[in-house]
């Protein structure tokens, strides 16, 4: 089986997250020490802007990332989807439509299902990287291509 998913989303998912909350927790650790050693006003912005970052960037990942699967490999005349420990083989004629999204980061392909499986009737996984991020990704292009040639043999 060939791995069409990008080999990053363990660190998308599940690292940059706590680098990210991490990130904001020091901030308001050392506002609130600072405050504490030199006497001095203490200033509300040192606690409402991470708190502004910690909710956006929560939603964001919620919307952007924590909804893509781990890993997507094409086994020829179907995909197997893994999330975390499950997974699921989604025949190639059971997707209904692909819409591909680059102008985000990450990039995210979205399958629509004609039938809803274990993880839903969409499944979003992040394509492998590649140098040009404006151009059409070819492992997209070769998956629509396959779809479109699975429907006509059904």
């Amino acid at each position: 089986m060939k791995r069409i998913s990008s080999g990053s989303m363990f660190f998308t998912k599940r690292v940059f997250p706590v680098i990210w909350f991490g990130i904001l927790a020091l901030m308001v650790v050392f506002s609130l020490s600072a405050r504490n050693t030199q006497k001095s006003h203490f200033a509300v912005g040192a606690l409402i802007g991470p708190a502004i970052m910690a909710v956006f960037g929560y939603f964001l990942m919620k919307k952007m990332v924590f909804d893509l699967a781990d890993e997507v490999s094409d086994a020829g005349d179907a995909l197997i989807v893994r999330f975390g420990s499950e997974e699921e083989r989604v025949p190639l004629s059971e997707i209904m439509n692909v819409s591909y999204s680059y102008m985000s980061n990450p990039n995210r392909v979205t399958l629509t299902l004609r039938t809803p499986g274990s993880f839903g009737k969409e499944i979003s996984f992040a394509p492998p990287w590649q140098l040009l991020p404006f151009s059409k990704s070819p492992v997209v292009v070769d998956l629509i291509e396959r779809i479109d040639a699975a429907r006509r043999i059904q």
